[in-house]
């Protein structure tokens, strides 16, 4: 495949621009052309009666919003902007999000996967750095735990089990970071800083890669804590690692495949999954505690605009429009002003 046909595939999130110059070509997910969709199962159906409407609409003119999360306490939901690392705060009740953290805060350059604790934290993943940690009321850094050594890495997107335990996402040395309370609360105590520590290597699991492969993507936690399911976006396959015996298995789907696969959502025995460069959203029903998945519906829909990940709240499912492929990340173009959330309704 050529280098310019890499660059067009080019699409993490929003991944290889804030990195080096050396890191646009990197390969990351098929195109649409070159999709081609699996048969539909009884009972999957191409939902004609989803609804894409804006939801709130996020200030400034260059946000290419890429990341989502929900206060489960307040509701109140946090957008990072992928071009400027910007994190915003929607209310709701209120159409129009605030700057909750500026643009360049702590350093940082994206911000990319976003989670909101059960102990008030919010979770701000730096593709280029590692990921920031944040106390909700005051808004000061609780800690930051930097990915380190040598070889190339996108600290991509996380996932956070009942525990309190944060697993991060690395789409180039397809690794599962982890950070544990304590391990938290031994960096806020200790200069606010540490590195981030390698819990699971998925190497062996997805085979050999391309040197430039992008491989993990999304990640979601189960509601019990037994297990972590996670997105290899490039070969539309799900994985699932088992947290307590570390065992990593291919979860058998039925019906489809997860390719531009992007932000999970779990939600009991429903899974959702965001395809970003097919402005597709699809619905999964899980099986055998995550060893097998079967398609039920999914919605394909242009006002989608690139969506890159999604968050349940309140019985609403809100979608990030990254709008990538306009002025941003994917190519030239002017986005459409405001950038928003969604909510997508009938899937």
């Amino acid at each position: 495949m050529s280098r310019a046909n890499r660059r067009r595939r080019h699409v993490l999130g929003a991944a290889a621009l804030a990195l080096t110059a050396a890191s646009v070509s990197v390969t990351v997910a098929a195109t649409a052309q070159a999709h081609v969709p699996a048969s539909r199962p009884a009972g999957a159906q191409q939902d004609a009666r989803a609804r894409v409407s804006a939801a709130y609409d996020l200030p400034g003119d260059r946000v290419y919003p890429e990341g989502i999360a929900a206060d489960p306490v307040s509701g109140d939901l946090y957008v990072g902007s992928y071009t400027t690392g910007a994190v915003y705060k929607a209310t709701p009740g209120h159409r129009t999000a605030e700057v909750f953290l500026p643009a360049g805060t702590d350093g940082r350059a994206t911000a990319n996967g976003l989670k909101v604790d059960r102990a008030g934290h919010l979770w701000v993943t730096d593709s280029t750095a590692g990921v920031a940690v944040y106390d909700l009321r005051s808004r000061a850094l609780v800690a930051r735990f930097d990915v380190t050594g040598s070889a190339k890495s996108f600290v991509n997107d996380l996932a956070i089990t009942p525990d309190g335990t944060a697993y991060l996402t690395d789409s180039y040395r397809s690794v599962l970071y982890r950070v544990t309370p304590q391990q938290l609360a031994a960096a806020a105590a200790h200069g606010r800083r540490a590195q981030l520590t390698t819990a699971y290597d998925l190497t062996g699991a997805l085979g050999p890669q391309p040197a430039d492969a992008v491989t993990l993507n999304g990640i979601t936690a189960d509601r019990s804590g037994r297990y972590l399911l996670t997105v290899d976006m490039t070969a539309g396959t799900l994985y699932r690692v088992d947290l307590r015996s570390g065992a990593v298995r291919r979860v058998a789907l039925h019906g489809g495949n997860v390719l531009n696969g992007d932000g999970l959502e779990l939600r009991g025995n429903t899974l959702w999954v965001v395809h970003n460069i097919t402005n597709t959203i699809s619905r999964w029903h899980v099986f055998d505690d995550g060893a097998s998945a079967r398609l039920e519906r999914k919605v394909t829909d242009k006002a989608l605009q690139i969506p890159t990940t999604l968050v349940r709240s309140h019985g609403r499912t809100l979608v990030v429009r990254s709008q990538f492929d306009k002025g941003g990340p994917m190519g030239p173009g002017t986005p459409q002003i405001p950038f928003t959330v969604a909510v997508v309704s009938g899937i």
